[in-house]
C-alpha cells in the first residue's frame, strides 16, 4: 500500500513497507493523543495534554520551517511518530556546539499490536535513512531523557554514540550522535 501523502518509503524484507508522511495536526490528533497519553510515553512529556492541546502543539510544529513531524506507517498502519529539527533553532542548540550538517530527531514508537523482535530497530533504521537521504545532513542528534534507559540503549544499538548529559528546559538529556560515515553513507 502506498500513501499519496508519503514523502519517503522503504521496503524492508520480512518486515514490510514503511512510509513517512507529514503529520496533519487536526486529522492525526486523536491517534497521537492516544499514544502520548500512555504511561509508556511518559518521556515524551505530553501525558497530561488533552486532544485539543496535542492538535495545537502539532499545528505549531507544522508552522515552523525548522521543525517537522512525520507519521510512520508500516503496511498502511500507523507505527511511529518522528520529529526532525534543525538544532540551531531549538533549545538543544543552546547546550552543545552545533556542527554544520547536524539534524535533530525525536522518535515515539506507537504501541505495538503484539511484541515483535526487531520492530523498533527497523523503524529507527528508516528514520536514519530518511534523515540521511538529504545530503546536507551529516550527523543526527538525539537527546533522550537521561532516565529513559530503553531509548538510550536502543540508540546505542543503532550506532549512536554518547555525548554529554545536558540540561534542557524540560529534562536532563543524554545527547547522542550518529555520523553519516558510521552508517556507510
Amino acid at each position: 500500500m502506498t500513501d499519496e501523502r508519503a514523502v519517503y518509503g522503504q521496503d524492508i524484507a520480512g518486515f514490510g513497507r514503511v512510509e513517512l508522511r507529514p503529520v496533519e495536526p487536526d486529522r492525526d490528533a486523536d491517534l497521537i493523543h492516544g499514544w502520548v497519553s500512555q504511561e509508556r510515553a511518559r518521556f515524551w512529556g505530553m501525558r497530561d495534554a488533552g486532544r485539543d492541546r496535542v492538535a495545537e502543539i502539532y499545528r505549531y510544529v507544522d508552522s515552523l520551517p525548522t521543525h517537522h513531524a512525520w507519521l510512520a506507517h508500516r503496511d498502511g498502519e500507523p507505527a511511529a511518530l518522528f520529529q526532525t529539527y534543525e538544532p540551531e533553532a531549538d533549545p538543544v542548540g543552546e547546550v552543545y556546539d552545533v556542527q554544520p550538517g547536524d539534524h535533530g530527531v525525536h522518535l515515539l514508537i506507537g504501541p505495538p499490536a503484539r511484541p515483535e523482535p526487531g520492530f523498533t530497530g527497523h523503524l529507527v533504521g528508516v528514520l536514519v535513512a530518511f534523515v540521511f537521504a538529504e545530503p546536507a545532513h551529516r550527523r543526527i542528534v538525539a537527546e533522550p531523557d537521561a532516565r529513559n534507559d530503553r531509548a538510550v540503549a536502543r540508540l546505542r544499538r543503532s550506532g549512536f554514540v554518547d555525548g554529554p548529559l545536558v540540561d534542557l528546559p524540560d529534562k536532563r538529556a543524554r545527547l547522542m550522535f550518529l555520523d553519516r560515515a558510521a552508517t556507510g553513507g
